[in-house]
């Protein structure tokens, strides 16, 4: 590796540093927080009538909620956990604007009763983005145009 890549990834890695301490300290998130806002979000999803059977394909539910964690640490905390491929894993589904819906409205309810306000808003807005952009993804692979319509939402 050249010493001007080693110097732009040792950089890259201090800005993402410097984010995640940002985000923890103006959020109070945490591992523990990921772990409280999974397990009881997907708790409800199961037992929900819409998105239920979508995930009752999971079969193991312990590893499918460590998989959960390390994605959302991934996304709000930046720790690189996650080594997947969420939307390869999703495409399958066709799923429907409705489940978007619905994953939203349990997402959201959740946030708010687990998190404080300001860690509950920075989950959320990333929970619309990812929304959004499956909600995309599927409409293309089923041969239609979606534009975004969570991220705005109230």
């Amino acid at each position: 590796m050249s010493d001007r890549l080693k110097t732009e990834r040792e950089a890259a890695a201090a800005r993402r540093n410097l984010l995640t301490q940002d985000a923890i300290e103006r959020t109070g998130i945490n591992e523990e927080m990921i772990e409280e806002l999974v397990t009881r979000f997907y708790g409800r999803v199961r037992e929900d009538a819409l998105l239920g059977p979508v995930f009752a394909i999971v079969q193991n539910w312990d590893e499918h909620l460590a998989k959960l964690r390390d994605f959302w640490s991934s996304v709000v905390l930046m720790s690189g956990r996650y080594h997947g491929s969420p939307m390869r894993a999703h495409l399958p589904l066709s799923l429907v604007g409705g489940h978007f819906d619905r994953w939203l409205d349990l997402f959201e309810q959740t946030a708010r009763e687990v998190c404080p306000p300001a860690a509950a808003a920075l989950f959320i807005d990333k929970a619309r983005r990812i929304a959004d952009s499956f909600e995309m993804a599927s409409a293309t692979v089923a041969g239609r145009i979606a534009a975004p319509r969570h991220v705005l939402r109230s």
